[in-house]
């Protein structure tokens, strides 16, 4: 092989190597830091009904980071972002996001962990 190509090919793995290992440093393994409030959100029947596009449910997302995946989370937009699913509109969800918890409050629009902390019963981790 010649000395050029050599060189193409070592600096295209050097390239794949750092790319995987810089989503290691940004998105490191292993549990998020607001599981177990995520997992007592949904363990005490609280459902979050959103819709992909919107702005607001982005922001709750993003509050709570990799433990969104935990998140008792209905969406609510059809694929298309133009209609309402059958589960929503049973529901009378109007706006998002909305969270219904088991006593009947409901909370619209972007609350902060505190908020939810309080609505629900479920107890913030300590920062």
């Amino acid at each position: 092989m010649k000395r050029g190509a050599l060189i193409f090919w070592l600096v295209v793995l050097a390239l794949i190597v750092g790319g995987i290992g810089t989503n290691f440093i940004v998105n490191p393994p292993g549990p998020g830091k607001l599981d177990g409030f995520a997992q007592c959100l949904k363990d005490s029947g609280t459902v979050y009904y959103g819709a992909f596009w919107c702005p607001h449910c982005q922001a709750t997302n993003k509050l709570f980071g990799k433990s969104k995946k935990l998140l008792p989370y209905v969406e609510c937009s059809t694929p298309d972002g133009k209609g309402q699913t059958q589960i929503c509109k049973d529901k009378n969800i109007t706006g998002y996001p909305t969270w219904v918890f088991p006593d009947g409050e409901i909370l619209t629009g972007e609350r902060t962990l505190e908020e939810l902390a309080t609505a629900s019963g479920c107890v913030l981790p300590s920062q």
